[in-house]
Formats: structure tokens, sequence, C-alpha cells
């Protein structure tokens, strides 16, 4: 706790939620919800000078900001991450009366704010229908025989924002043919074999994976040729 003494970032005191029972080393009080390290031994809020300040936790950033801003005093408040070995942000004490402030300025420009993610969200969502169109049509590029109602399909799974998957990965984004093969290797796996089935029978996913390798290839090798056949009975002459 000693290491605390100086703040990791200038912006005012640095208060500690502590993982274990601490006593104040000036009056005595405690456990403490929460406490200062100074000359490496722990200070209660009140004995800290701190204890008319209330606490907000994190969560709203417009808040957080105006509540800091309209208060002269301030502090963060950390807490130790054993998992990741790091300390991390809890929320902020501040003033009341700035607290009361900064509500009020969120409440005023509330609709404002509403509208705006209004806009962004149609924004993002003309941006991920246009994107999934492209997927698809890398798709069909590179497995022409894949019917057009299956690469829209894969393309809008794979695509799908905040899921992680491989479409929103940068290759993805970037149309890599090796991210838009992935999507398409997965939707067979799934699809198109008995992948799913030896899951649930308790094989393991490798041996389940090297089972199906040669039904996925058929697949990919038929949506592949059915394309190349479809083009030259196509061609003129």
């Amino acid at each position: 706790m000693a290491g605390l003494v100086t703040p990791p970032t200038p912006g005012g005191p640095l208060v500690v939620q502590p993982l274990r029972r601490r006593h104040c080393a000036e009056c005595r009080g405690g456990p403490l919800a929460l406490l200062v390290v100074e000359g490496g031994a722990p200070r209660c809020l009140d004995c800290a000078d701190l204890g008319h300040l209330v606490f907000l936790p994190r969560g709203d950033t417009a808040l957080t900001r105006r509540s800091r801003e309209e208060s002269a005093l301030s502090a963060v408040v950390v807490r130790f991450n054993r998992r990741r070995g790091r300390y991390e942000r809890q929320g902020v004490l501040v003033e009341e009366a700035g607290l009361a402030r900064a509500e009020e300025r969120c409440l005023a420009d509330a609709e404002a704010r509403r509208r705006r993610r209004v806009r962004d969200a149609r924004r993002r969502a003309v941006e991920d229908v246009r994107f999934t169109e492209a997927f698809a049509a890398e798709i069909r590029r590179l497995f022409p025989g894949c019917p057009d109602e299956r690469a829209r399909a894969i393309a809008s799974h794979a695509s799908l924002r905040g899921s992680g998957r491989v479409g929103r990965s940068a290759a993805g984004r970037a149309l890599s043919e090796g991210a838009v093969i992935s999507a398409v290797v997965a939707s067979v796996r799934h699809v198109d074999t008995p992948y799913d089935a030896l899951l649930m029978n308790g094989v393991t996913r490798h041996e389940a994976r090297r089972r199906i390798s040669g039904g996925v290839e058929a697949v990919l090798r038929g949506w592949r040729v059915m394309g190349m056949v479809e083009g030259v009975a196509q061609a003129p002459g």
C-alpha cells in the first residue's frame, strides 16, 4: 500500500477500496471501506479531510467528468484486482453540491444526447448493411456455387457488430480472403456436417474437426466447382 502514496495519474488525491480489513492509523477507526495512504499508513477519509465527499461509482462518463468539474475537491477511487495484478478505477469522490450541479447539467442535455445516440445507431446500421453485403459478395466470388441466401446468412452471422467473430476482426473488416474463407468453413462445419452432434456426444473439438474435415472440404469443393460449371454453361458460343 505504500506504493500508492503518489497517485498513478495527476488529478487530486487517490483513495483505495482495501481488500483486507484496515483501520485508520490516526483515529483507529475501522474497518475502513475507503482509505487514503499517507506515509505508508492508512487514514480514514475524515482524518484525510475527505469525509465530506460522496462516492460516485464509475459507469456514467459524462456525469463523472462534470461532477469533477463542479467540485473544488475530488478524488479517484481504486481497488486492486488480484487476477490482473493492478489497481483499477472504481469511481470518484466528489462534493455533494458538485454532484447535484452535474446531474442538472446532464439532465439539461439528455434529449440532445439521446438524439445523437439515435443518429449514431442509424449510421452504424447503414454501415453494417453495406459491410454485410460486401462480405457476402466476397463469399460468392470465392465460392460461386454458394447459394445467395446462404452467402448472406454467413456474412450476416460473421459480421455481427460486437460478436467478436471473424467478420469483425481487422482481417474480416478488410475482407481478406483468409477471413472470408474462415467464416464459410465455420458455417459449413456447423450446418452441413455432424460436428455439433459429435461435440454433444463428448467428442473433443480437435477430434470432431478431424472427423468432419472431409465433409467440409467436399462442400467447399462443390461450391467452387458448381460455380465453374455454371460459368462455362453461360459462356457464349
